[in-house]
């Protein structure tokens, strides 16, 4: 007789249900097997397989290279390490903007193929009718609004998004018109803190924020930022909780001093 207990799965009832409680959503990104694997452990809210594969993984400049096979590889590794936390992959450039019809096919292959519960696309009223799409088919919808990477030649570079009046009310037309549409959830990236206050008690889906402030819902950081192994750039809103670039570096040369001196391997890392 099996003793093993079954780990419950965190879904979007339950995301929306911390909105509904008060509280705070922790959501951050994972791009492999043994790194997901740790942050679900670590009780993680939501993992996100980002598009910002782009620029930590893959070295990209900018997100726009990343293809579906990229996402769907990546995320197949993702979802094999994640026991608990709800997992959320990012649409591609290009994978959801063609048609409504062409969203839903690529949507579902995240869940069919590589394990994904949900996925998140950039976008205002332009992206309703696939979130529409999309979600008549059972697939779950996280919007992403302000700063959106996918945008970044129309938004003339990394810029504070929804500082004037008219962007302002745009943001929030655009934030209610996309939980009508049927999105569970909606990042907020590079925001004004007091835009998106607003925002968050306007909507009744949980808001999640990067560079938002600290009033919505939830928070996500990419996880090579908030470790301390992405140093091409930091944006103003990480917080590095760790620098493992320089705990790296120190090991990699621990190591190759040891190898070149003939100390490692020793006899306890030796067989007789």
């Amino acid at each position: 007789m099996s003793t093993q207990t079954k780990i419950s799965r965190k879904t979007i009832l339950d995301i929306k249900k911390m909105k509904a409680t008060g509280e705070k959503i922790a959501m951050l990104t994972a791009y492999d097997f043994g790194m997901s694997s740790i942050i679900d452990d670590a009780d993680i809210d939501i993992i996100l397989v980002g598009d910002s594969l782009g620029n930590v993984v893959l070295g990209y400049d900018t997100t726009l290279p990343v293809t579906m096979e990229d996402m769907l590889h990546h995320t197949k590794a993702v979802a094999r390490g994640v026991q608990k936390a709800l997992l959320v992959a990012d649409m591609p450039f290009m994978s959801y903007q063609i048609s409504p019809q062409a969203a839903l096919a690529n949507a579902g292959r995240f869940l069919q193929e590589a394990g994904a519960q949900a996925v998140k696309l950039e976008g205002g009223e332009e992206q309703a009718e696939s979130i529409r799409k999309i979600t008549s088919a059972g697939i779950p919808v996280m919007a992403h609004l302000g700063l959106t990477p996918q945008y970044i030649h129309q938004l003339g570079g990394y810029k504070i998004q929804g500082k004037k009046d008219d962007a302002a009310e745009k943001m929030m037309a655009d934030a209610k018109i996309l939980e009508e549409a049927g999105a569970f959830s909606l990042v907020l990236e590079c925001v004004p803190e007091k835009l998106a206050e607003e925002i968050t008690k306007e909507l009744s889906i949980p808001t999640i924020g990067i560079g938002a402030g600290v009033h919505c819902d939830g928070q996500v950081l990419v996880i090579n930022d908030m470790l301390g192994m992405y140093e091409r750039m930091t944006p103003k809103f990480v917080k590095k909780y760790a620098n493992l670039s320089a705990d790296i570096r120190k090991a990699v040369r621990a190591y190759v001093t040891e190898v070149k001196s003939a100390s490692f391997p020793g006899p306890e890392h030796s067989f007789k």
